[in-house]
């Protein structure tokens, strides 16, 4: 350790030191006025600083943590903007302190450091002092975090399921058994992905079927993932959470104020991470109810599907639609795929070959590979797979003489479960 000493300890140089050629008066008025001058010169070129950052201040609060919309993301705000406050008068103390060291006790003044080995009293200041503040900021961070995790008394229950890459949401009712259920995928046009179409406001960040909720009403999400590992994150929210396969991880919020709010999976979740949207809207209780009665009626109506027959130019209208949102990922879509991993359906032995093997596997999926079990897991019907299956056997090249309807895949899964 060592501390600058002045003046006296001048005399304890050596002597070629110390011996420093005479100056006149007007010699020294000039080095008082050239040591001024530069004072000067930085105290102004400080001040410029200071007026430069000032603009900033604006810019800097868009890189700042967002204060969010519920009561948890207000507490992460404030968490986050105290601990930030008492670490910039900590900065500013230990910075302010070298900073006035290094100047008042430079070379050019004479000063010569004393040496001595420790000071146990500064050491105990020194340790003290900061485990004080440490626990001071414990404090709030505690009474955060258990707030964040106290679930329990909510309003509402719904399961949240990751799928590569899409979300699933089941609405729950009180004994936990499903009411209403849908999929969320990403609704970005693919010209807007491949550079074809100057890109929305919104790209990347909207989905064909929002999570709705009412607002003031405490939501508890059960989330979990069926393939890989997800994460369900809404920054206004101050939510993210992690989606495991064969785990549940629960989490709540509760939105007063109408509006959309939008999020991303967060978690590294194989090719089209980047094209997993959360989005949630807050509904005012009326709108949300009217909402709810209307898609349960919707999907009452889509089951009732599977006895129904279709012709062949709805099958392809449906089947397109399908396609793009839910295979044109993997297997592109003029269907070519990406060869090894995603096969191109042009021309394959499954969209060309017996209809059996075609709804076998759109149904339950390849093990090992990234085609999944659209079926067996829920995210598709009777009445879909019939369609995208047409429209599989009816395009790209492909033009088999089935048409494909859905009791022809009541009548496999029967079969076969």
């Amino acid at each position: 350790m060592t501390l600058a000493r002045r003046g006296a300890d001048f005399r304890d140089l050596p002597a070629t030191a110390r011996e420093r050629p005479k100056r006149t008066r007007l010699e020294l008025d000039q080095l008082e006025r050239g040591k001024k001058k530069v004072n000067g010169n930085l105290v102004k070129r400080i001040g410029s600083a200071l007026m430069l950052l000032l603009p900033s201040a604006a810019w800097a609060d868009k890189l700042n943590l967002r204060e969010g919309v519920t009561a948890v993301s207000r507490s992460e705000y404030d968490l986050h903007m105290l601990i930030l406050y008492v670490c910039c008068v900590i900065g500013l103390i230990v910075f302010g302190a070298m900073a006035y060291s290094l100047y008042h006790h430079r070379k050019s003044r004479g000063v010569v450091a004393a040496q001595f080995h420790d000071s146990t009293r500064l050491e105990i200041v020194w340790t003290i002092i900061p485990t004080i503040i440490l626990v001071l900021m414990a404090w709030p961070a505690t009474t955060t975090l258990i707030d964040i995790y106290k679930t329990g008394n909510e309003d509402m229950l719904i399961e949240v399921r990751g799928f590569q890459w899409k979300w699933q949401y089941k609405y729950l009712d009180e004994n936990r058994k499903d009411q209403l259920s849908f999929f969320s995928v990403l609704a970005t046009p693919q010209d807007e992905i491949y550079n074809r179409k100057v890109k929305g406001e919104h790209y990347l960040l909207e989905v064909d079927n929002p999570l709705r909720v009412p607002v003031g009403k405490r939501v508890r999400l059960l989330i979990t993932s069926n393939d890989v590992i997800h994460s369900w994150s809404v920054p206004d929210f101050g939510i993210k959470r992690d989606a495991i396969p064969g785990m549940l991880n629960d989490v709540w919020f509760e939105v007063n104020e109408p509006g959309i709010f939008r999020g991303q999976c967060s978690e590294l979740c194989g090719k089209d991470h980047g094209f997993m949207p959360v989005v949630v809207q807050a509904m005012a209780a009326d709108e949300y109810q009217a909402w709810y009665t209307k898609t349960k009626a919707e999907e009452d109506e889509k089951k009732a599907m599977a006895s129904k027959t279709f012709t062949a130019d709805e099958l392809m209208k449906t089947g397109g639609e399908i396609y793009n949102k839910t295979c044109a990922t993997c297997h592109q879509p003029d269907g070519k795929g990406l060869p090894p991993a995603f096969p191109p359906l042009a021309g394959s032995k499954i969209a060309t070959g017996a209809l059996e093997d075609h709804i076998a596997i759109v149904w339950g999926g390849k093990t090992g590979t990234a085609m999944q079990a659209f079926g067996a897991s829920g995210q598709l019907n009777a009445a879909d797979i019939a369609a995208v299956i047409h429209y599989e056997r009816h395009s790209f090249g492909n033009n088999t003489s089935d048409v494909v309807q859905p009791v022809d895949v009541v009548n496999w899964t029967s079969a076969h479960h």
